[in-house]
């Protein structure tokens, strides 16, 4: 297999500035995938907009983003890695200065566009980088301060919006990308030596176009559905089939043409790097849902204020950011198998806690579920990098990074369609199970609020909902703790690393 090394010019290369430099690039671009979600209210008003309407705001963002992340790999081969990360950085806080500027609706949704096609390649790119820079026994700290980056930025993203939105107003969730997207470009264009271009293959366009619009489709379909009772709309019906139709279209073309396929064919022959798509696909829909449910779940029923909801839910990514620390350090020396159990036993720890939540809750009961699985997600999410790359040939790197990128958000999209979807729909079942017992015999709970009169009756039956709503998000805790302990077994067919003396030889392939 080809080393990064040899692609590496001989003279030394600074290291942790380059590292630096690249996670400043992957930070702003995943702190941008939640910054903005509690501000929306704000921008609504500002911007005359409906709810419908601000929405737009962040799928725009997020479909641009899928849409344009099966490029990276193409366009690192045909312009290099240094040019591509340095038009993407530019174009990214570029973009953001234009979020911040705008003032109407139509105008902020191009830009989140634009943001989208810049930023979708960041992730992919800093993750093959550190790959490409760091020799084998120290790529699995290489993937710990990666993780970090993506899977802290979307757990500090609502915090930092709350506290720039209330302290400022709503246009710096996007400014501050500025300063920091700034020094990140600079860092890369002083500090990444050009690792030079690799063959140039044609451009499969009808490859493109047909994974683009099932892209775009499934996540219109994910996004929308809810909010349009999914397949009573004819909307939902139409996206459903156009997603399906351009996915059959997509597979029979990526079969037939060979290797002037838009996908790299390759790929599918790696079992540990096939194996760890499946995984992180199953993670970002039962894991990341989770987060999904905290914010609505602790404004709607318990009132907490977005800063207040922003601080008790951030825990968990110091969870997180320890548990990559030390496990960077046990890459290639434990079995990954045993630490992706330990993981997933520790997340469904946590998921048993949150199953057993009420209406009553203190902030220490938020904060300690939020952290054990933080460190739970921690333990499963470096390892599983690693392993994922361990025998995948250099040269394929920027396109397996780029798939794997979308592999985990289409899991997360339709985990976290899944667990809104059942949230509403198990509140309207849970709230009419309730109202049947409800009688003028067994009212007397309620007499607080005045059985006699409408206003009171009004005040019953809000109150019933927030039960109802309560028994729903455990509900889906349920779920979501069901399902990870119903993937475990997967973990057999991930490949560990064997050892030999002191430096970790991964699997080969058969």
């Amino acid at each position: 297999m080809n080393t990064a090394a040899a692609r590496l010019p001989a003279l030394p290369i600074n290291r942790p500035m380059i590292t630096l430099a690249i996670m400043l690039a992957t930070l702003i671009q995943t702190l941008d995938g939640t910054i903005a979600n509690v501000a929306l209210p704000h921008m609504q008003g500002s911007l005359s907009a409906s709810q419908d309407e601000v929405t737009w705001i962040l799928t725009s963002y997020i479909v641009a983003a899928a849409i344009a992340t099966p490029l990276t790999g193409w366009f690192s081969d045909r312009f290099g890695v240094k040019k591509l990360l340095l038009a993407s950085i530019s174009g990214f806080t570029f973009a953001s200065a234009l979020c911040g500027l705008s003032q109407t609706l139509p105008e902020i949704v191009a830009s989140r566009l634009l943001q989208g096609v810049f930023g979708a390649a960041l992730v992919p790119l800093s993750q093959s980088i550190l790959l490409e820079i760091n020799p084998r026994e120290k790529q699995g700290s290489a993937m710990a301060i990666w993780g970090m980056g993506v899977m802290v930025g979307p757990i500090l993203g609502p915090t930092l919006g709350g506290w720039l939105t209330d302290s400022y107003n709503w246009r710096w969730v996007f400014f501050i990308n500025v300063p920091i997207g700034l020094f990140a470009f600079f860092g890369v264009l002083a500090y990444l030596p050009d690792l030079g271009q690799r063959k140039k293959t044609r451009f499969d366009v009808f490859g493109f176009a047909t994974l683009s619009i099932f892209i775009g489709a499934l996540q219109a379909f994910l996004d929308r559905g809810e909010q349009l009772d999914w397949f009573n709309s004819n909307e939902i019906v139409v996206e459903a089939i156009v997603c399906f139709v351009a996915f059959v279209f997509f597979v029979a073309h990526t079969a037939t043409i060979g290797k002037d396929s838009f996908f790299r064919y390759e790929l599918l022959k790696d079992r540990n790097f096939i194996t760890g798509c499946s995984f992180i696909f199953i993670i970002g829909a039962v894991m990341y849902a989770t987060r999904a449910l905290l914010p609505p779940m602790l404004q709607s029923l318990m009132g907490y204020p977005v800063t207040t909801t922003g601080l008790v839910t951030a825990p968990s990514g110091l969870g997180t950011m320890f548990a990559m620390l030390l496990v960077g350090r046990l890459v290639g020396r434990v079995d990954t198998r045993i630490m992706l159990l330990t993981g997933f036993g520790i997340s469904a720890v946590a998921l048993w806690q949150m199953s057993g939540y009420t209406i009553a809750l203190t902030q220490s009961d938020i904060v300690i579920p939020g952290v054990v699985q933080g460190f739970g997600l921690g333990l499963v999410f470096v390892p599983l990098s690693a392993a994922s790359f361990a025998t995948l040939d250099s040269s394929l790197r920027p396109d397996g990074t780029a798939i794997y990128s979308l592999v985990r958000n289409i899991g997360s999209s339709i985990g976290i369609s899944v667990v809104q979807t059942l949230a509403t729909r198990n509140t309207a079942i849970a709230h009419a199970s309730l109202t049947e017992h409800l009688t003028a015999y067994n009212a007397a709970g309620y007499s607080q609020f005045g059985t006699d009169n409408i206003v009171g009756l009004a005040s019953i039956n809000q109150e019933i909902t927030r039960q109802a709503a309560m028994i729903a998000y455990v509900d889906d805790f349920m779920l979501m703790l069901g399902a990870t302990i119903a993937i475990a077994p997967l973990i057999l067919l991930i490949r560990p690393a064997r050892q030999t003396g002191g430096e970790p030889v991964h699997a080969a392939m058969d």
